[in-house]
């Protein structure tokens, strides 16, 4: 028989065990991977300076000032309330197919439609690398646009001091980031969060939390790094007890499995992945209540118009255990649309005279792109499209800023050479070497790889579910999941300032110019007229020219 010691240690490696096996399936999208490999090539190694967060700020608003000396930050009165916008992984391919399926639904040939935010005035490209990688993820690209600051990835809200895992490396306070949605809420000004993944995801938490790991969404992904909660508490755990998260008027998203345990049943019949015996859920609304607010949770499409009709102080509305469903599969009747979201998102946050931050999110274009599931990846960058055009109906050009931009690239491929109008997610009109037709969308690498037979490509638009919304397009390279792409992202503006989104810039120049624009967080203000003015010799030169001119 063995001892009572040997039974509790044999207990404490089937709940590690336990936590850890739950843990490697949180994300099939974005699976952790500690790589024993060699690198194949030449790394760089970052700077001590690149690791710091004044680094980055500095880089940002050197850059900023430069723009203004030169004339090119445009103009407008302040920018009241500044809506972001993100389409994960909509990378200028996804931009160029989605318009032409968009013109193609409209029985047009496609090619000349346009996104609602592509007839902005400004539009740009930013630079989405990591300080220790290549090719971003949506963590460390969220710290930069959120935050203004690079870091590495897999992690969120901290410096690139903090190698992603290390727990212990994310304490201290200088290396915890700020970010846009907190510099609002120092101002007096509302913020919020939509989301069509969990709202505990990574380009969410890039609003309100300070994590090592990504997927430290609840307490047992914590527990299986291993790590303490105590120390680290989970992204779940910030967003209902921490600033700036505790604070936000609205948060609209999936994700209620972080919030509740594991014995939890949610409205759905779904349980929870917490191992704390905390239903956070349940304290977001003690918090609210301790605040003598009011206060609204809302798990479907009808309790979130009812909510619309009566805007709470407080609204949290968590509609899946998981991510929210993909436009094209959802059920209209309980799952709202991004663009619904959205405008219940500002009507709640327009509230306030001092104006709000808002960051959307549409952020399933990534999940059908890592499937090579291309035609629901473009349906939801439509829906985002959707989205935007909803903002722009409910707010002034004159005093709101809307940024619409992406995180990273996907490996998606436009090819062929097709006539105008040839349908977006056929065949093209040309055929490889052994005569065999290609789709003009295919990816480089990813699940939906096929094996060649006697070295040839199988035609794959004769299979049983071609063009079916799960169908896989072609890939070269066969993964699990397909891969993010390294390209620049495009950015477009619409308001006050827009003009400082033109050009090529960094990634975390982005947050920057937003708070310009706004009159809000650290460096330079569009309302600090020291701060905008030009020097002062481009300011005399007209003038001496015409007195010249006069001799």
């Amino acid at each position: 028989m063995w001892s009572r010691d040997v039974l509790r240690a044999i207990g404490l490696v089937v709940a590690v065990a336990t936590v850890a096996l739950a843990a490697s399936s949180a994300d099939p999208y974005h699976q952790e991977v500690r790589s024993s490999q060699p690198s194949t090539g030449k790394q760089a190694q970052p700077s001590d300076a690149e690791k710091t967060i004044q680094y980055w700020m500095n880089q940002a608003q050197d850059a900023l000032a430069a723009r203004i000396r030169k004339g090119n930050a445009g103009s407008g009165g302040k920018a009241k309330n500044v809506v972001m916008f993100l389409g994960d992984g909509m990378s200028v391919p996804t931009l160029t197919a989605a318009r032409t399926l968009l013109g193609q639904r409209r029985n047009q040939p496609g090619e000349e439609a346009e996104l609602s935010f592509e007839e902005f005035p400004t539009s740009g490209l930013a630079k989405t690398y990591c300080v220790n990688a290549q090719i971003a993820d949506s963590a460390c690209t969220s710290t930069a646009y959120l935050t203004g600051v690079k870091a590495n990835s897999g992690t969120i809200g901290v410096s690139a001091a903090v190698p992603r895992w290390d727990c212990e490396a994310s304490v201290p306070d200088d290396r915890k980031t700020e970010s846009i949605a907190s510099w609002a809420l120092a101002d007096g000004r509302d913020a919020g969060i939509v989301t069509t993944t969990r709202v505990t995801h990574a380009s969410p938490a890039g609003a309100y939390a300070h994590v090592a790991n990504r997927h430290w969404e609840n307490d047992a992904e914590v527990l299986a790094n291993p790590a303490d909660p105590n120390m680290c508490p989970d992204i779940a755990y910030q967003l209902v007890h921490s600033h700036p998260g505790k604070d936000f008027k609205v948060i609209l998203g999936g994700g209620r499995r972080e919030f509740i345990t594991r014995t939890t049943v949610d409205e759905e019949g779904n349980t929870g992945r917490r191992t704390d015996g905390r239903n956070l859920i349940e304290e977001w609304k003690a918090d609210k209540a301790e605040r003598q607010a009011s206060y609204q949770y809302v798990w479907n499409r009808d309790q979130l118009l009812a909510a619309n009709a009566s805007l709470p102080d407080y609204l949290l509305g968590l509609f899946e255990s998981n991510h929210m469903q993909y436009n094209m599969e959802a059920n209209p009747a309980t799952e709202p649309t991004l663009a619904e979201l959205t405008e219940v998102a500002i009507r709640m946050l327009s509230r306030n005279e001092n104006g709000f931050f808002l960051f959307v999110e549409g952020g399933r274009i990534d999940h059908g792109h890592h499937d090579n599931y291309v035609e629901l990846a473009l349906d939801e960058t439509i829906e985002m499209s959707e989205a935007v055009a909803r903002a722009t109906e409910l707010l002034s050009e004159e005093d709101s800023l809307i940024v619409v931009t992406a995180d990273h690239a996907h490996v998606m491929a436009f090819n062929g050479y097709s006539p105008r109008g040839t349908d977006i997610l056929g065949t093209s009109n040309d055929r490889d070497l052994h005569n065999v037709p290609y789709q003009t969308l295919s990816y480089t690498n990813g699940p939906g790889y096929r094996l060649q037979i006697n070295e040839q490509r199988t035609d794959i638009s004769q299979e049983a579910n071609y063009r079916g919304i799960t169908w896989r397009a072609h890939v070269d390279v066969p993964l699990e999941s397909e891969t993010h792409g390294g390209d620049d992202v495009a950015v477009f503006a619409w308001g006050p300032y827009h003009a400082l989104f033109g050009g090529l810039y960094e990634q975390n120049h982005i947050p920057h110019r937003m708070a310009y624009a706004a009159c809000i967080g650290p460096g330079l203000h569009a309302c600090n007229s020291a701060a905008i003015a030009r020097p002062l010799m481009l300011v005399l030169a007209p003038l001496a020219y015409v007195l010249y001119s006069m001799l």
